[in-house]
């Protein structure tokens, strides 16, 4: 099977903020399954477990196959439903976000629940980070010691990060990179190095690419 690039989150975060004195919290956190997606649900909902509402929503697979939200007692269609549209308008999957609300005394209606609960979709996923789920191979590369100089200086400016050094009698380099970029990196590398470095492919992964990196790397 293909692998292709996704967005998802970058780590669990939560933020927080307060309309008309109620206490809304935005908790995101990356899931690959929806199993991890309900485990993350219902670590929030035993740490919040005296709020007025846990609402919340997940969406799973490389294309995006599985959506769940839920509204958690607030009024259909003004919480889960906003938080779902908020992680669908950044193009994320594979991640779960909780939005807790402690209530504060004071009613919102409709359209002040469904921009409250947008509100805290969007700081959760920007408490979390947004990145791209890149097919992504790791190579080690044998350096003798008086290459290291050059052979950093190339990496610089290569599509590549450095994973681990290892100093024994060469210094082993593990790198990564995105398949899409690997063909060229690795030309590169032989060229450069006249031959006598040749990287050596371990395996395919997805990687997070930070969304910064990803323009870095498709310019």
């Amino acid at each position: 099977m293909t692998m292709r690039p996704y967005r998802t989150l970058l780590r669990a975060a939560s933020d927080e903020f307060v309309v008309n004195k109620s206490r809304f919290i935005g908790h995101g956190s990356p899931c690959e399954t929806e199993e991890e997606a309900l485990a993350f649900l219902a670590a929030i909902r035993a740490r919040h477990k005296d709020a007025s509402h846990n609402c919340y929503a997940y969406i799973v697979g490389a294309n995006m196959g599985i959506m769940r939200y839920s509204d958690d007692g607030e009024p259909g269609g003004t919480a889960g439903m906003p938080i779902i549209e908020v992680m669908k308008a950044r193009g994320v999957t594979n991640c779960a976000v909780v939005v807790t609300r402690y209530f504060g005394g004071v009613l919102l209606g409709a359209g002040g629940l469904v921009r409250a609960y947008s509100q805290g979709a969007a700081a959760a996923l920007n408490a979390c980070g947004v990145g791209v789920m890149h097919p992504t191979a790791r190579y080690l590369v044998e350096v003798p010691y008086p290459l290291l100089g050059r052979v950093e200086f190339f990496l610089k400016s290569e599509p590549a990060i450095v994973e681990e050094k290892q100093f024994a009698d060469a210094v082993i380099l593990t790198l990564i990179v995105r398949t899409a970029d690997e063909a060229g990196f690795v030309r590169r590398m032989i060229d450069f190095t006249e031959g006598r470095l040749e990287p050596l492919r371990c395996e395919e992964f997805y990687h997070p690419w930070r969304e910064d990196q990803e323009r870095a790397v498709q310019e």
